[in-house]
């Protein structure tokens, strides 16, 4: 494929892409992180085959890039969806406070 193909579907992916993460319902946000992550961590397995497979110590180190940026990406995602999930948390109000006046026998 000549770079032209290359970067009209790369452009073509943000804009689907684009308009998929803004259309979906914000009750549906933490389950559309969950499934990014998991394809994250496909992308993880694909660089390490690929950087196992490359003959030139450039594509190792590319692969080796690839792996790091895309597991910063994957535990970044995990810290993200943690911080939305602890929205719906109950917060604790303390100990309950003792009546403050005479019991009431």
């Amino acid at each position: 494929m000549d770079f032209i193909s290359i970067l009209s579907i790369f452009v073509m992916a943000c804009f689907v892409g684009y308009y998929v993460v803004w259309s979906v319902t914000p009750a549906l946000h933490t389950p559309l992180m969950a499934v990014t992550n998991a394809i994250s961590s496909v992308i993880v397995v694909g660089a390490l085959v690929a950087a196992a497979a490359a003959g030139s110590p450039a594509a190792k180190w590319l692969g080796l890039v690839a792996v790091a940026l895309a597991s910063v990406n994957i535990f970044g995602g995990f810290a993200v969806t943690e911080r939305m999930l602890a929205m719906y948390k109950k917060k604790d109000k303390g100990p309950a406070k003792a009546n403050s006046g005479g019991s009431k026998h």
